[in-house]
């Protein structure tokens, strides 16, 4: 009977520590505020500061709040899907409570807030300059209010801009470069709206597996981030990049630092306010790290033997006019899109 007992206690002390872990309670918690948060994000670890900037804007915010706190705040990083194994799956994940922070690329939530992908309108945003303009317009408040009504706090400013690679042939700089029978990958319903209209066929597939389709003749082509052409290696796999360098590309997206509004609520008012100054301090790390990728990348790409373009006004005026019917179906289709795509449209690129 003593025994029986003894084996109950055990059980359910098992599963006490289970739920508090399960909770976040059990790693470094305690009445003192001591605290551990996991950010999960998609891409390859950061070492020792170097790598994808979105992986070391990630360990720089950690290592900077672990200081700053004195060791009370620690965030575990998991990066390359190692925590949640679909990364578009991040935003369910935080309102789970499975984790607490990532470096998001906030159109993938567009499935639960349609009104998400104002962040990832074809040819809306053409250049890095446009891009950090939103964060002080009116747009820039908007998003700040739609994050925060639907569980998220923006805690830095993130925006990428992407490049188109062939796998073989010329470079696809405008529409009417597009073969017939091409496939390619994009990020972003509205994008991928947009391809479509233009005749590519489409692909859905994370920017990591890439490589792989491109490799077994899945791809003709792939529309993805600069940093995401780099960090998978592509430039193995294309022989024509079109830059944003330019100054003109149709796919800019934002993927913001980003922590739980439930789980910062959770947070000392101290240790809130330590968050929000050290994701302003990063926030020109973020953009000038983003805009020095492009010619990065550019580089690489180059000595690699890849035949880097840039897109031409003429080429983005193009497809900004195959873009528009997609922006007609967002103002349509979503409420208050229509206000969302005047305000965006408002944003100047200089």
């Amino acid at each position: 009977m003593v025994t029986r007992k003894r084996w109950l206690l055990g059980i359910g002390a098992l599963l006490i520590v289970g739920l508090l872990t399960a909770c976040g309670l059990a790693e470094g918690g305690g009445g003192d505020g001591a605290v551990t948060l996991r950010l999960s994000h998609q891409w390859p670890a950061a070492s020792e500061g170097e790598g994808d900037f979105r992986a070391v804007l990630a360990q720089r915010f950690a290592q900077q709040v672990k200081e700053r706190t004195n060791g009370d705040v620690t965030i575990k990083i998991y990066p390359n899907n190692s925590l949640i194994e679909d990364p578009e799956q991040q935003y369910q994940a935080m309102e789970q409570g499975t984790t607490d922070m990532s470096v998001y690329p906030l159109d993938y939530a567009s499935g639960d807030v349609p009104a998400f992908s104002i962040t990832l309108m074809p040819a809306m945003v053409r250049n890095h300059a446009q891009a950090q303009n939103w964060q002080d317009a009116e747009i820039g408040s908007r998003v700040e209010q739609m994050t925060e009504e639907n569980g998220i706090k923006i805690l830095t400013w993130v925006w990428n801009a992407g490049a188109i690679g062939v796998k073989e042939g010329d470079p696809i700089v405008a529409p009417d470069d597009v073969r017939s029978g091409m496939v390619t990958r994009a990020a972003g319903p509205r994008v991928e709206q947009m391809l479509e209209r233009v005749g590519f066929g489409l692909a859905s597939m994370d920017s990591s597996e890439i490589y792989n389709a491109m490799q077994t003749g899945t791809l003709d082509s792939a529309v993805t981030s600069t940093s995401s052409f780099s960090s998978y290696r592509l430039y193995e796999q294309v022989e024509s990049y079109t830059s944003p360098t330019g100054g003109n590309t149709f796919w800019f997206m934002f993927e913001p630092l980003i922590i739980s509004t439930e789980q910062f609520e959770e947070l000392t008012p101290e240790q809130q306010k330590i968050f929000e100054e050290v994701g302003a301090e990063l926030q020109e790390y973020a953009y000038t790290a983003s805009e020095e990728d492009d010619a990065r990348v550019d580089k690489e790409f180059e000595e690699a033997g890849v035949n880097v373009v840039p897109m031409d006004d003429q080429s983005f005026a193009e497809w900004q006019g195959a873009s528009q019917p997609v922006w007609d179906d967002f103002a349509g289709d979503v409420d208050g899109g229509q206000e969302l795509i005047e305000l965006a449209s408002k944003v100047p690129d200089k």
